[in-house]
């Protein structure tokens, strides 16, 4: 998992997009089942039309033509974050096998998807 905390954390950063407007304080690595690695970023904007950075590395998955996730995690400057609830559920649908997908919610702890998700609503 060192591997993907450190992918993540070299795309993470934040920078200013406008007076209001911010992109990359949160970042998000995952690698899939056939163990490609894929990294994204958050982009904040008003009105909830920006998106999480495990939005952006599940579409730069999916540019791949790839939907099977081993394993994901997410940082912020304050160190590990767990996904939202958005993404897990993003998680789930792009495949269903990736509810077996490793999310790391601290350095030392390392959880299924589908304990995150332990009541679908489908």
């Amino acid at each position: 998992m060192k591997d993907l905390i450190r992918a993540a954390r070299e795309v993470q950063g934040s920078f200013s997009l406008s007076e209001d407007f911010s992109a990359g304080a949160v970042a998000a690595a995952l690698k899939t089942k056939s163990g490609n690695v894929y990294t994204g970023i958050c982009i904040e904007l008003a009105c909830g039309i920006g998106f999480c950075a495990e939005h952006s590395a599940v579409a730069e998955m999916l540019k791949h033509r790839e939907t099977e996730i081993e394993a994901v995690v997410a940082v912020s400057p304050e160190g590990i974050i767990p996904p939202c609830g958005r993404c897990r559920e993003l998680l789930a649908q792009v495949n269903e096998s990736n509810l077996q997908t490793r999310v790391l919610l601290a350095e030392d702890e390392v959880v299924l998807l589908k304990d995150l998700l332990p009541h679908r609503w489908y």
